[in-house]
């Protein structure tokens, strides 16, 4: 097996680990064909995550789909970037000690809880400390709304405001229907470029991310990351290990 075929078995098995409900993990190309990212707004998540963005999924129902999305964003971290799980404070001690290599620090959910990879507290607030040792964060919560998320974060948790404008994009899920044909689909998306307040840069039903709007991407890579997601549609890829493959074989060339 190669370095690079390894990498990407770690990379997918990290992934798989998040994975609560059996089956396999969705990729993107799942998620564009079910209607819960729209063309526009994975492009500009791909740019994003592929720029080292930190990402959080918010969801208050069980099974909405937070932690599926947040697999399928996983895959479009750097390559330079390991997945590393922060499943309790001595691994974000180490980070926090050790910022290079980058790593993308997975916590499986904000929660009060006694299950792997749940952080709530004093571990939750230094988990938030992590980007300013180089690293990425991803997770998701339960809440359906900026707000929710911030008051669950902030308010409940204590992590100061400027720590929480480091979590660069923060996505709510909607669900609609009844359970076993449920539709879910991304309702809105909030940036921050890590110094400004979050905001909303995208709402169902209207356009969006607007022309110019984002500060961590340009429409030019956007529109990149558009092609690149084309031609892993044109491809037939469909799990994460084939479109992690493709995806890096991309930015290769």
């Amino acid at each position: 097996m190669s370095g690079a075929t390894e990498q990407i078995a770690a990379h997918c098995a990290e992934i798989g680990r998040c994975n609560q409900r059996g089956g396999r993990m969705l990729s993107v190309v799942d998620l564009l064909e079910a209607g819960t990212l729209a063309p526009r707004l994975a492009a500009y998540l791909l740019a994003a995550v592929g720029k080292g963005a930190s990402f959080l999924v918010g969801a208050v129902p069980g099974g909405a789909g937070k932690t599926t999305v947040m697999g399928a964003l996983l895959n479009f971290v750097p390559a330079s970037v390991a997945l590393r799980p922060a499943d309790g404070p001595e691994a974000i001690r180490q980070g926090l000690r050790t910022p290079a290599p980058p790593a993308c620090y997975i916590c499986h959910e904000i929660g009060d809880g006694p299950y792997y990879a749940y952080l709530w507290g004093d571990d939750l607030r230094r988990y938030f400390m992590l980007p300013g040792a180089g690293h990425m964060l991803a997770t998701n919560l339960h809440a359906d709304t900026f707000s929710q998320a911030r008051h669950q974060i902030c308010g409940q948790n204590g992590v100061p405001a400027a720590a929480l404008r480091k979590m660069n994009l923060m996505l709510f899920l909607e669900v609609r229907g009844a359970f076993g044909r449920a539709a879910r689909r991304i309702v809105s998306a909030w940036e921050s470029d890590g110094a400004a307040e979050h905001v909303c840069l995208f709402q169902a039903g209207r356009p969006g991310p607007g022309n110019g709007c984002s500060r961590l991407v340009s429409e030019a890579e956007i529109a990149t990351a558009r092609g690149q997601l084309d031609a892993i549609l044109d491809s037939g890829a469909r799990t994460i290990e084939d479109v992690r493959t493709r995806l890096l074989q991309q930015r290769k060339d």
